[in-house]
């Protein structure tokens, strides 16, 4: 008999800002790492920590990984439309800041996302995110535990 699924983190790595916490948390808790980008990245060099370079263009990144993740695994990534994707196939999906994407909140994110690009392509100014601060790494490392805990007591493995 096989033992639990193994959780698997996806990482939209182009500008996570959270990468190193990423390791730390999966590290702790023996799990799988894909850090998807769109050229090589320097990654430390661990068996569990795998990096996927996928061709140049728009999204493809982002296609690779909604195309894998699902129950059990864990998508970090502070690209909504993505979000939406991996929340869909009902992965675990966090921004780097720790906020969780669920089903409940995505619609509402993508709204906002959708409706301050319209802004945009009008010609209308609008404000960047805010600076990403050390209280959000903090948020995000509290946010990873929880979500890795969660996902061991629904019967995910590491």
């Amino acid at each position: 008999m096989s033992g639990p699924a193994p959780i698997v983190v996806y990482v939209d790595a182009d500008a996570c800002p959270v990468k190193d916490e990423i390791y730390r948390v999966a590290q702790r808790y023996g799990l799988t790492v894909k850090v998807v980008a769109n050229s090589p990245i320097a990654l430390p060099r661990e068996a569990w920590i795998e990096r996927v370079v996928v061709s140049e263009g728009p999204d493809v990144a982002d296609d690779w990984i909604a195309e894998r993740a699902g129950p059990g695994s864990l998508v970090i990534t502070a690209d909504i439309p993505l979000a939406a994707r991996a929340v869909k196939a009902g992965a675990t999906t966090l921004a780097p800041n720790g906020k969780l994407f669920d089903s409940a909140a995505i619609g509402m994110a993508l709204a906002t996302r959708n409706l301050m690009d319209d802004i945009r392509s009008a010609g209308g100014m609008t404000r960047g995110p805010n600076a990403f601060s050390p209280r959000d790494r903090s948020a995000f490392l509290s946010a990873m535990d929880l979500a890795v805990n969660r996902l061991k007591r629904a019967g995910y493995g590491g």
